[in-house]
């Protein structure tokens, strides 16, 4: 028996990420939480501003669909420490809405950071 999902239950999925972040993140170490990963938080070492017009819903790569996040550039580190994952977060309702790894980068406080443009992608379900 085959498998299959719609687009559009897909979609719902990656445009929560859309249509909440407001936030995103550089972290030293994964953070288990909104808290550990927001300004402040444990794992905290950079924010910049996030809406909706940074994250774009299209086909995936490999299958299924994917939310492209947009690169952002001056961002300014406030933690010294290496960066090695990236963090979406909905500020208004105090979620966090997913965590990646990312290279590992070393970070002082005061220096500026680029992160480059990255995909959240779900692919299609297989046999």
């Amino acid at each position: 028996m085959g498998k299959k999902v719609d687009d559009s239950v897909l979609d719902m999925a990656l445009n929560e990420i859309k249509n909440k972040c407001t936030l995103m993140t550089a972290c030293a170490g994964e953070p288990l939480s909104f808290v550990a990963a927001n300004v402040g938080g444990a794992n905290f070492l950079a924010d910049v501003a996030m809406a909706g017009t940074d994250f774009t819903v299209s086909n995936g790569d490999i299958s299924g669909r994917k939310v492209s996040v947009a690169s952002k550039s001056g961002i300014t580190v406030d933690n010294t420490g290496t960066a090695d994952h990236v963090a979406l977060l909905d500020t208004v309702n105090s979620v966090l809405l997913y965590v990646t790894t990312s290279t590992a980068l070393g970070l002082t406080s005061g220096s500026m950071l680029t992160l480059g443009a990255w995909d959240v992608e779900i692919t299609d379900p297989s046999l």
